[in-house]
């Protein structure tokens, strides 16, 4: 992640904005203060906000487990080739 000073960011931001936003990669503005903030895409954002409802949630976590055994194990679902087809001629 790119460290920047909050007077880079400010005389440069529209570059940074699309730098962000292109390269899906957060920037760091550090303030004189010693404070930061993080500037990342709504679209990363959004995505950052799911991973946490999922990992905060203990039901989807058991069923990833369950699932992860059960892949491990080979003892998964196992589709045709008919409906692999379908779904990847999407």
């Amino acid at each position: 992640m790119d460290s920047i000073s909050v007077n880079q960011f400010r005389d440069n931001l529209k570059t940074y904005v699309e730098k962000t936003v292109s390269e899906h990669e957060p920037i760091k503005v550090n303030r004189r203060a010693g404070d930061a903030f993080i500037v990342m895409s709504a679209e990363d954002w959004e995505r950052e906000q799911e991973t946490l409802q999922v990992l905060q949630s203990n039901s989807l976590m058991q069923q990833i487990a369950d699932s992860m055994k059960t892949h491990t194990k080979n003892k998964g679902y196992k589709p045709t080739q008919e409906q692999l087809d379908e779904i990847t001629n999407l």
